[in-house]
This record gives structure tokens, sequence and C-alpha cells, in this order.
């Protein structure tokens, strides 16, 4: 089951903060029972969001089969994460109760209408679950209260999937947040981040 997990990242976007270019990344899990997507990245431009000057690469307009999709989890719901969710309607979107509550609820939190648009469906989800053998779901707060991570068994030390747990690689070289702790606490092989072109192993020598 282990060898036969791979996990793809996609460039999805690009924001500019600070005037440095942040890539978008979301991430493709194909795994023998199901495909999963990690986060969907956004499509469209909105005022809310100029200032960040982004530019979308969205899922359809590259090659890539939108239908095999069988599951999508959200990491958290800012716009850039979840602007992509409109295109899989009636796929089952993951994602922690407290982080759908938050993004409903509370103002310039993300783009309200990139939450939920027509035929979304999301499946809340509370504390750590089983998504799929050697998938799981962990709570991971800190970048927002309902932010989670995926944790892919994929050899000895498992891979995560950390959306914005971490925004860049010193985040993890020193951790802070509950989720980042939690992050260095599991020993990953490695960390997919969404604005990093490559994955965190910077270990050194206290790598397990």
């Amino acid at each position: 089951m282990k060898a036969s997990i791979k996990i793809t990242p996609i460039h999805v976007g690009d924001l500019t903060a600070e005037g440095d270019v942040m890539p978008v990344y979301v991430h493709l899990i194909e795994h023998p029972d199901a495909r999963v997507l990690v986060d969907t990245g956004f499509t469209d431009l909105h005022p809310a969001a100029a200032d960040l000057d982004p530019r979308p690469y969205p899922l359809h307009e590259q090659a890539f089969d939108l239908g095999s999709v069988d599951i999508v989890v959200n990491t958290h719901l800012h716009f850039d994460h979840c602007g992509g969710n409109h295109l899989f309607p009636r796929t089952p979107i993951y994602v922690q109760r407290q982080e759908l509550d938050d993004a409903r609820a509370e103002d310039n939190y993300t783009i309200r209408e990139w939450v939920d648009p027509p035929g979304v469906h999301y499946v809340p989800v509370e504390g750590e679950i089983e998504l799929l053998p050697g998938i799981r779901l962990l709570p991971a707060p800190g970048h927002t209260r309902g932010s989670q991570i995926v944790v892919v068994d994929t050899g000895e030390r498992p891979t995560i999937i950390a959306g914005d747990t971490a925004v860049w690689f010193g985040e993890l070289d020193n951790p802070e947040t509950a989720g980042q702790l939690l992050i260095r606490s599991l020993h990953p092989e490695r960390v997919w981040i969404a604005h990093e072109h490559t994955a965190w192993t910077g270990w050194g020598k206290d790598a397990c």
C-alpha cells in the first residue's frame, strides 16, 4: 500500500506578497482506492484579493481530468485554497467543521461566495479521521483555528501535505504554532506546503 501512494504537486497560481512572488500549489494523491485532491487553488480574480496581484492557472485550463477526482480535502478555506471548489460539484470535500463555521461567519476571512458555490458538498470533520487506509486528516491549528493537515504513509516516515500550516520553510525549521509543532512531532520524511515549489526535508541531524 505505502509504495503505491503517489503525491504530485500542481502549480495553480501565483500571488505577490511584499514584492515576492508566492506560488500556489495543490496536491494530488493517487491512492489505490481513490484520487484525492488537497486544496483547489483559485480560478478567478476578485477585488478582495487584488492587493496580492493574483494570477491563476486553474486546473480546468490544464491537462487535468477533473472527473477523475474522487475526494477533495481543504486544508483551510482561504480564497487561494478553496477558490476552485466549484469545479468539483457533488464531490465530497472534507474540511474541519471549525474551519467551515469560521469561513461562513467571520468577515474578511475569505471570499465567502467561493466557499459555498452551487453544488459544493462539504463533509465536516471534527478532529482526526482516517480518510483512506494510509491517509489521515489531523487538526493543525495556527494559520487558522480550523486548519488541518493530510498525513500520508508513504514509507518508514510519513509525508505531510500541510497547506498553510507553514507558509514558508523557516516556520518548520523553527516551529511555533500548534500545527507546526504537530508536524515536527510526526518526524515526516517530507512536507509539502502550498507556497513553495519543493518539499521541506530540513531535518538535518535531528532526523528520526
